[in-house]
């Protein structure tokens, strides 16, 4: 192998890195596709690809190639993390014959797979590995774009559950998207809101809680708080949020219905 191959390989992938990042995850596959091409089997081309294919909901090559990363260094927890959320994409979306209708996952050979091994004993050439910093990067930064954006789609998923009054199972789709980004205020009120229908209101609180960590000013968070602390018999707590949301916006009706049933509670 050239040198200039591997050079140009790590340039295309380090721009397939910056298309990830901004989201653009076709020109993201095409570059580290001619990474790989140039140099066969690289584990950052390899996840920074699938991570493109998974914010592009091509859930089959994504699960391929987390799966010849591990075949390359079965310790890469950016890829296990991978195989496991593209194993219950794909159960959902093509059931339990969701394997069958996999592309066949390319066999990596040894002579690659011992690029990331120890030297043998006695050895003096150490030879070439990942180093744990790098692993440790690649996990860090591997998919954060794709992770985002799959983590919307659930989201959107859950809010179609809870249109058909299925929170239960809104909850878990709410779960997913929070283990990949929980940055977003509306899917903790919304899993706030599956919870307060099902009883759940010490969960609610939490959630409502974490969303205002994110927005202090957030309404929803605030209202949905302030009824699950009203059902616990917490009037105060939950008196204080509505007096909280109030302040934000005083001519919020429902705040204002849900204070006066607070304060006949509290007489």
């Amino acid at each position: 192998m050239s040198r200039n191959a591997e050079e140009a390989s790590v340039l295309y992938s380090n721009r397939a890195a910056c298309y990830l990042k901004d989201g653009n995850c076709s020109l993201c596959v095409k570059d580290c596709s001619v990474a790989l091409d140039l140099v066969p089997f690289g584990i950052k081309p390899l996840l920074r690809r699938a991570a493109a294919y998974e914010a592009l909901e091509r859930y089959q090559l994504a699960y391929v190639d987390y799966k010849t990363v591990l075949q390359i260094d079965c310790t890469v927890q950016a890829a296990h993390d991978g195989v496991n959320r593209m194993t219950k994409a794909l159960l959902e979306k093509d059931g339990l014959e969701w394997r069958q209708k996999l592309p066949q996952i390319p066999s990596v050979p040894v002579s690659a797979q011992r690029r990331w091994d120890f030297p043998p004993a006695g050895s003096q050439a150490a030879a070439p590995k990942l180093k744990a910093t790098e692993t440790a990067s690649l996990e860090k930064q591997v998919p954060t774009a794709a992770m985002i954006e799959r983590a919307k789609t659930l989201k959107q998923e859950g809010n179609e559950l809870v249109k058909k009054g299925n929170h239960k199972k809104a909850i878990e789709k709410y779960s997913e998207s929070l283990k990949l980004s929980n940055q977003e205020c509306a899917t903790y009120t919304n899993r706030a809101l599956c919870y307060l229908s099902l009883k759940q209101y010490k969960e609610a609180i939490q959630d409502c809680t974490e969303a205002l960590k994110l927005d202090a000013k957030n309404i929803k968070a605030f209202y949905r708080r302030a009824q699950a602390f009203k059902e616990l018999k917490d009037y105060k707590s939950s008196m204080t949020d509505i007096n909280s949301l109030l302040k934000i916006e005083p001519k919020n009706i429902a705040a204002q219905n849900l204070l006066q049933e607070l304060n006949k509670n509290l007489k």
